[in-house]
This record gives structure tokens, C-alpha cells and sequence, in this order.
């Protein structure tokens, strides 16, 4: 064959493959919505997650390198509902990348979609951290991430449309499990509705009415706010009073103010953590709460 025919062919041959391998570039805030978006988009996708597990998303550390990330970024998934306002807006304006602007498709809201609770009726910055359009950490319930996983599949669908069997393939396969996991879970707390939980910050409601606890009593006097020796005593009494036996916490949180009011109380301190870990998937970090909370219960 000649060279003439030769180099055409060799340059069709290496722009498909180019085309075949060529993968989506995402960018997620926190942990939970990159397990998600790795669950949907697999070995389709090359994936960056900028919260570390164990950082409060509130204030995570914008580090220049993650401007980087975002001007790279085909989508960038964020949870929504004022959990990264502080530190995504400006990384985002700063990137100049017009892919994930707000509006635009590569830019993936995780909060719509979803039912927020306790959204305030009225904004008073005298109540502590208050979010106007309801608590963040909605993730933690199953059910929402059976929603946000979706969402993320139909953005994946739409920007990688040659990719669009594969995304709906393994977000059944991902949906699948979740339900039979689901049944297993509900099996194990249902006998423990109605238990008392104690936790440092306000960050649970979602888990806490998936499973039927209560989790409104705080460490925090309100949200954002530091325990003073005040709001502890009353937390001591009450725990003392209702036979409360859990405090959950977090690792950015003050563990030696959270197993203090447990040595006060004959409670367990349990790390509880609001992310999956490093190569968590989602699922496993929820059956890790479950598994590691009904034990602390069933003692």
C-alpha cells in the first residue's frame, strides 16, 4: 500500500481511538457526590473530588490547584442549598470555564430535586448558621441519593450522549443495590425507632427521619456556634433525664468536648462520619452508619 493511503488511514485510526477513550472531566464539592458521580460514571469519566472526608463543607480550604481542576472541568457537581457558599463561587468565577457557570449544563446542582427540611420562615442570624433554603446534609438519607444519582446520570447522558448506555446501565445496577440495601437497613433500625441520638451540629435530620430517630439535641447551642459550659450542662441533664446513650460526632468537630458530656452521662462518643472514605463507595458508607450506630445502640 502506499505511504499516501498508509498515513490517512493510521490518522483515522488514532483519532477514533482518541474519540472512543475521550472522557468526561468532573469535579465534585464533597465526597458523597463524587462516590455518586464514580458509581454512575465508572472508567467513563475522570473524576476529582476537592472536600478531604473528613473537612467540614462549610469551609473547606480553597487551594489554587483547584481552580485548575474547575478550568478542566466539563461538569462540576455541588450539593446546593448554601453548603459550599463560601468557597465555590469565587473558585468557579475565578475558573473562566463557561462549561460549569450557573445555568449551564456541565454545572450540577445536587439540592434539586430534593425535599429540604427545616427551611426557615424567617432569615435571623440570631438563631446561629441557618440556611435559607433548608439543612444541606440531605445525602445522608438513601433515598436522596437515589435522586441526585439520577440527576447526575441524565447530566453525564446529555454531555456524553455516545456514553448514554453505559451511565443508565450502571445507575440501575447502582439502584438495584441501593434498594435491596434499603430493606436490610430498614430491617435493622426499625426496631430502634424512636431512639434518641445526641449530636454535635444540626447535621443529620434526613438520616434521622429515614430511620425514625430523634437527633434534636445538639452539643452546639446553635448552629455554628461553639458549646459553651452553659448549653453543656443542660445537654448533660437531659441526656441524663431521657437515658440518652449515644453522641454522634464528626472528625473536624471537638471530640474531647463530645466525650467529656459522654463520660458526664454514661454515653458512647461514636465517630460518625458525614462523608464516605477515600474509595468508599456510597452505599457502603451508609450501611457503615447503620451497621456502626445500631450497634452502639444495641449495647
Amino acid at each position: 500500500m502506499q505511504i499516501s493511503h498508509v498515513l490517512p488511514l493510521l490518522c483515522s485510526i488514532a483519532l477514533a481511538a482518541t474519540t472512543a477513550h475521550a472522557k468526561l472531566n468532573v469535579v465534585a464539592s464533597t465526597p458523597d457526590l463524587g462516590a455518586l458521580a464514580s458509581a454512575i460514571g465508572s472508567n467513563h469519566i475522570e473524576l476529582t473530588v476537592l472536600a478531604k472526608p473528613t473537612e467540614d463543607p462549610h469551609f473547606v480550604d480553597a487551594k489554587p490547584s483547584f481552580k485548575v481542576k474547575l478550568m478542566r472541568a466539563d461538569v462540576l457537581i455541588e450539593g446546593g442549598a448554601d453548603l459550599e457558599t463560601g468557597w465555590i463561587p469565587p473558585l468557579v468565577d475565578d475558573s473562566r470555564n463557561n462549561k460549569i457557570q450557573s445555568g449551564q449544563p456541565g454545572r450540577v446542582i445536587a439540592a434539586e430535586g430534593i425535599s429540604l427540611l427545616e427551611i426557615p420562615a424567617t432569615l435571623d442570624r440570631s438563631k446561629g448558621d441557618i440556611h435559607a433554603a433548608g439543612n444541606p446534609h440531605f445525602m445522608s438519607d438513601p433515598a436522596n441519593g437515589r435522586i441526585v444519582a439520577a440527576h447526575i446520570c441524565e447530566v453525564f447522558c446529555k454531555l456524553d450522549a455516545g456514553s448514554a448506555g453505559f451511565y443508565k446501565a450502571n445507575l440501575k445496577t447502582f439502584t438495584d443495590l441501593l434498594d435491596a440495601k434499603m430493606k436490610e437497613w430498614k430491617a435493622t433500625m426499625t426496631p430502634l425507632q424512636g431512639s434518641s441520638v445526641v449530636s454535635y451540629h444540626d447535621s443529620w435530620p434526613y438520616f434521622a427521619k429515614e430511620f425514625g430517630l430523634k437527633m434534636d439535641l445538639f452539643l452546639e447551642p446553635k448552629p455554628g456556634i461553639p458549646p459553651t459550659p452553659a448549653h453543656l450542662a443542660q445537654v448533660i441533664a437531659e441526656m441524663k433525664e431521657k437515658k440518652i446513650r449515644v453522641i454522634i460526632v464528626q472528625a473536624y468537630q471537638n471530640r474531647k468536648i463530645a466525650e467529656t458530656v459522654a463520660g458526664h452521662t454514661g454515653a458512647a462518643a461514636l465517630d460518625f462520619p458525614l462523608f464516605p472514605g477515600y474509595n468508599q463507595s456510597y452505599i457502603d458508607w451508609i450501611d457503615s452508619l447503620v451497621k456502626s450506630l445500631s450497634s452502639t445502640l444495641n449495647k
